[in-house]
């Protein structure tokens, strides 16, 4: 394993042993670790680092990878310590846009992970960093904060960037703990949307009862997305993703 595909382990791949999903990030129950922010058409640093500012300045968060999706955008790529669920993941996301991204069109955006329309039980993702796009051959690649603003005309690398330089643009960052998650949350307004461990001090460990903590889970991620389907003050494009995220859910 170089230092590439280490770091990648480190903070984007399910745990190692684990049989991956089709995008290399889901794991056997449909999980990530990796969620994935893009904005496109056209590539717009300075809107999307409103973002990538607002989550360290604002939430505390550490500060996500950044990459050219090697087609028309940008993407933020937030690193979770646990992984969590579909629903949890889209309502964060979906928050962060409402915070954050209010003024761009929704059709500019694309949040993932998403549940598969086609098929309740699987998740859809994009390809891991770095990828060569086969509609222009250019690849997607990792960049920094400083060099990002560069790529706003062309999103994509030439050619295959190499492995080294790739790791070192990930070998500071840090993944979000499932208390600074559940606490960003809160301050997202999503009170309801339950990640792994995030409030361990509330109920004693020889109280809690598992079954009852996926339940309470799976009703309130459900209850948010409901929501947002149903607010006629979301966009729309929000409202179809809260949908197509209620999927799973759609045979209870």
């Amino acid at each position: 394993m170089n230092r590439l595909q280490s770091d990648l382990q480190r903070l984007y791949l399910p745990a190692a042993g684990t049989e991956h999903g089709q995008s290399g990030l889901v794991d056997p129950q449909g999980r990530v670790r990796a969620l994935v922010l893009e904005l496109a058409r056209p590539a717009d640093w300075d809107e999307l680092s409103r973002v990538w500012r607002g989550v360290q300045d604002d939430l505390d968060l550490p500060a996500p990878a950044i990459a050219v999706s090697g087609l028309d955008g940008f993407q933020l790529w937030f690193s979770l310590l646990e992984p969590i669920a579909v629903a949890p993941a889209q309502a964060f996301l979906q928050a962060l846009c409402a915070r954050y991204l209010a003024d761009v069109a929704p059709k500019r955006l694309r949040l993932m992970p998403l549940a598969d329309a086609a098929a309740a039980a699987q998740v859809q993702h994009v390809r891991c960093v770095p990828a060569e796009q086969a509609q222009t051959g250019y690849w997607s690649a990792f960049v920094t904060a400083e060099l990002a603003p560069l790529f706003a005309d062309t999103p994509w690398i030439d050619s295959q960037p190499g492995s080294d330089g790739q790791a070192g643009v990930l070998r500071g960052l840090l993944s979000i703990s499932s208390p600074a998650l559940a606490a960003a949350m809160r301050q997202l307004g999503l009170e309801g949307s339950v990640v792994p461990d995030a409030a361990p001090e509330i109920i004693p460990m020889a109280q809690r009862q598992p079954e009852t903590d996926l339940r309470v889970a799976h009703l309130s991620a459900r209850r948010f997305l409901q929501q947002v389907m149903n607010d006629p003050s979301v966009a729309l494009a929000l409202r179809i993703e809260a949908a197509k995220a209620l999927l799973p859910y759609s045979d209870e």
